[in-house]
């Protein structure tokens, strides 16, 4: 009989820079059913540190990208989501949440309108776990109203840090002239990249989309910047909870509404109450009277701290001081940054405002942790 975890490897997908991981010494390990470096040999917190204080390039080719194209995709696409497409300029990115008809959260997306109004198109980049699930939603909700087009030749690396763009620029000459949420088409190192100025670290960087035959090339040149190394995704989930980031799956999920998750923020006012577009997305009359009348709310996303030094994993429950169950962490570690273990979870209202005192019971102890806000690291974000 052969040994079950290789032949579980060889089911696994692989991205088109699977090669370059393992000449780099990464272990691999299996993610949304692809094999993805979980770390290289410098190990986590040094991954981690090295983002914040210079440039990371990590392999998000498992994530999905599409585009949508029609005279009617702005508008197609706004029945799903409850963000404001159909006023975002050409030029600029946005983050939205596909819900069903509960107002449960399907995924978190990022879009940019490459100009869709003139004929081209609305690009879309989803979570790589739910990608084959959204696509066929998308398709299925929206798909006589505009073309949907998935584009599985493409690879998608991010590119992260305070010196991504010193290392970027000399590749690209311009791209330091983008700032947060906008892009554009680069050359980057001989290759034709789409790419954005954003990220999921809390860090100024850069999402670049690429063709898969020049992926290789293009993440090469990369780490050939004396800034930049390679990051896993051991790495990527600390940086994103310092940043007060969620992570589909864990912290959002259909039973999770984007009130409940405390993302009223991607709401935009004109699909809000009394906006020119209100509702008229999956699951609006629920979460519209979420949004109107908070103190309909059972649950809420907070940031937790802990007051003493013992990481708070996920799926650890949380108690009142008087030892009430009341909510559960849904992603913890000791933030390497701040070197304190941080937490995101969902508590009562009740217990949701800062300061608030809750414990985690960690192997029957409980450890007292604070409500605390986010990002746990202020963002750093370049908006010019």
């Amino acid at each position: 009989m052969s040994d079950p975890s290789s032949s579980a490897q060889e089911s696994l997908l692989k991205t088109p820079l699977h090669a370059l991981h393992l000449e780099l010494g990464a272990r691999m390990v299996p993610f949304a059913g692809y094999s993805m470096p979980v770390q290289y040999p410098a190990g986590l917190m040094a991954e981690h540190l090295h983002t914040r204080s210079s440039a990371g390039l990590f392999d998000v080719s498992h994530m999905g990208q599409l585009r949508l194209v029609g005279p009617d995709a702005a508008a197609a696409l706004e029945s799903l989501i409850p963000v404001d497409v159909i006023d975002l300029p050409a030029g600029k990115q946005r983050y939205g949440l596909l819900l069903n008809d509960d107002g449960g959260i399907i995924d978190d997306l990022m879009f940019f309108n490459r100009d869709v109004a003139n004929g081209g198109d609305l690009f879309i980049i989803v979570n790589g776990a739910c990608k084959v699930g959204d696509i066929a939603h998308i398709q299925q909700r929206i798909g006589s109203r505009c073309e949907v087009i998935p584009m599985p030749e493409m690879a998608l690396m991010a590119l992260q840090g305070p010196q991504a763009v010193t290392a970027l620029a000399r590749l690209a000459p311009g791209v330091d002239k983008l700032v947060f949420m906008n892009g554009g088409r680069f050359e980057v190192a001989g290759c034709d990249c789409f790419l954005t100025r954003s990220g999921y670290t809390g860090e100024d960087g850069f999402e670049i989309s690429v063709h898969a035959s020049q992926a290789e090339t293009l993440a090469r040149a990369l780490l050939a910047q004396p800034e930049v190394k390679p990051i896993g995704l051991g790495a990527r989930n600390s940086l994103r909870l310092e940043a007060g980031l969620c992570l589909y799956g864990n912290d959002i999920d259909t039973s999770t509404t984007p009130i409940e998750a405390s993302l009223n923020w991607a709401i935009q006012k004109v699909r809000r109450t009394g906006g020119a577009r209100a509702g008229g997305f999956p699951g609006a009359d629920k979460v519209l009277a979420q949004l109107d009348n908070p103190g309909t709310l059972t649950r809420k996303r907070v940031g937790l701290k802990a007051l003493e030094r013992v990481p708070v994993r996920d799926h650890t429950p949380l108690h009142a001081p008087d030892g009430t169950l009341i909510g559960e962490v849904t992603s913890g570690l000791l933030g390497p940054t701040i070197n304190q273990p941080v937490a995101m979870g969902y508590v009562p209202p009740g217990f949701a405002a800062l300061g608030t005192k809750v414990n985690a019971m960690v192997r029957g102890k409980p450890v007292p942790m604070e409500v605390s806000s986010m990002p746990f690291v202020p963002n750093r974000y370049f908006r010019g």
